[in-house]
């Protein structure tokens, strides 16, 4: 397929984002699925935009890699896994019908409100309302996992579950680099698998791949300039502005799909 100069534009704006989000502010990343939707449609720009993220999450994990909170992400590993089939399935379905996942955004948009609406209650109640505890880390797990492989929107849902624990900017970017890298790898051989067994419909083609190689410097650039943001936002902006921006966009996704 050929793209317009208007879907270069998008997508290295998408791009720039994936930078940003993923040295920087992660909070803006949840805009990259809609803008990729734009370039690409729905399924493809699924897959489209993995590359992306997974170019953004090595510069993550190179920076960031020895803040980690481990002990949060073992807890989380099954049950984002769990989600991750229940996603993978949804999308061999959608996939087999012919039609396209564009909808889904309106449940992962509906999602990512009800865990603001968490996370506001819990300033109120504090840890009375659903604590990190068992609870906590299953339904945030599958949750995350089924958004982030049905629509690459899953960073909300951990944006907004890593801030109620009460993780530091740099603990933050640590645990969420590992997060996203390990589970971002991990999808693409699925995506790629979808796409050879269900080639009218695929979620990966040369050509997706053709379009994130030449972004690449935009990665880069972007990268840099979220390291150089992050010292610079005080904690309590750093959290405000992560919950806002997931909210809008989640509100965005939702308008997209019912206009």
């Amino acid at each position: 397929m050929t793209l317009t100069p208007e879907q270069w534009i998008i997508g290295i704006i998408a791009a720039l984002i994936v930078g940003i989000s993923k040295t920087g502010l992660p909070g803006i990343g949840i805009l990259i699925v809609p803008l990729m939707a734009l370039v690409f449609g729905g399924r493809l720009s699924i897959g489209a935009t993995l590359p992306l993220l997974i170019l953004g999450d090595i510069f993550a994990v190179l920076w960031y890699r020895f803040h980690a909170r481990w002990d949060n992400l073992r807890a989380l590993i099954p049950w984002v896994s769990i989600g991750m089939l229940a996603g993978a399935g949804l999308l061999w379905f959608s996939g087999s019908q012919g039609s396209q996942v564009d909808w889904l955004n309106i449940i992962i948009g509906v999602l990512v409100l009800a865990m603001l609406a968490v996370s506001l209650a819990r300033r109120y109640w504090g840890d009375k309302i659903i604590p990190p505890s068992f609870v906590g880390h299953s339904s945030t797990g599958v949750l995350a996992g089924f958004s982030t492989m049905v629509s690459n929107a899953g960073g909300p849902i951990m944006s907004i579950y890593f801030t109620g624990i009460g993780l530091s900017k740099n603990e933050f970017m640590g645990t969420t680099a590992w997060y996203f890298f390990m589970f971002n790898l991990a999808k693409l051989p699925v995506y790629v698998v979808l796409s050879l067994a269900l080639p009218a419909n695929p979620m990966v083609t040369w050509n997706t791949l053709v379009f994130d190689l030449a972004l690449l410097p935009v990665i880069i650039f972007g990268a840099f300039a979220g390291k150089w943001l992050l010292p610079r936002i005080q904690q309590n902006m750093f959290d405000n502005v992560v919950l806002i921006l997931a909210g809008a966009a989640a509100i965005k996704l939702i308008l997209d799909q019912i206009h």
